[in-house]
């Protein structure tokens, strides 16, 4: 399997409970919600995603042909000589291409590997820490995990369905964009309403980082 990165590198991871940790940040191309054009925006399901995700020209990306040449590519990255090694892997969607060679390749070299998924392909081979981050108006089949990351505030979303989800932590982040100060106010708003919940930042956006 050829696997097509748009991009990878090191930095902060700047989202979810595992916000602030060093980790190979691994975005793959391409995703099943949207093409990534502009042009198809508006009848994309997904049409709030700020994330470039087209093509293999970003930072660290290329199309890798062995799960061993990709992991390879992951541990160099990272720098050796360092414990605690973690690599989130996301897209797109990240289970278009994911699969268990590259898992395995991962493990060999000590990653714990995280993800984050929209939820409506199965998580299998499921990493060791899984967010579903779900989109309105789409069937999510991935209801289980570790984190459940709601971008907030979306119509069309049943949070009363939303809870009843296996996850161990419920999440909820404002939509960037024109309208960030309404989706922060949004988003406290819900967990204020819902303490089940808890509010998410992008610190990464925050303190400069990509």
């Amino acid at each position: 399997m050829t696997y097509a990165v748009k991009e990878a590198f090191l930095t902060l991871q700047g989202e979810g409970m595992q916000a602030g940790s060093r980790a190979v940040f691994l975005r793959f191309a391409g995703c099943n919600l949207w093409s990534g054009r502009e042009v198809d925006r508006a009848a994309a399901q997904c049409r709030f995603c700020d994330t470039d995700f087209v093509g293999t020209d970003g930072e660290g990306g290329g199309k890798f042909v062995e799960a061993q040449e990709l992991a390879a590519h992951v541990e160099e990255l990272w720098g050796s000589g360092l414990e605690d090694r973690l690599v989130v892997v996301t897209g797109g969607e990240p289970m278009l291409q994911f699969d268990a060679p590259l898992l395995s390749e991962f493990h060999s070299r000590g990653f714990r590997v995280a993800m984050e998924s929209n939820g409506t392909l199965v998580a299998d081979p499921r990493p060791d820490w899984l967010c579903i981050s779900p989109k309105a108006a789409t069937e999510v089949v991935q209801r289980s995990g570790d984190e459940l990351k709601l971008v907030w505030p979306q119509d069309g979303i049943d949070l009363d369905a939303l809870e009843q989800w296996d996850f161990r932590h419920f999440l909820v982040q404002p939509m960037d964009g024109a309208n960030r100060r309404a989706a922060v106010e949004a988003s406290i708003a819900l967990v204020m309403e819902r303490p089940r919940w808890r509010l998410t930042l992008q610190a990464h956006k925050l303190i400069g980082l990509p």
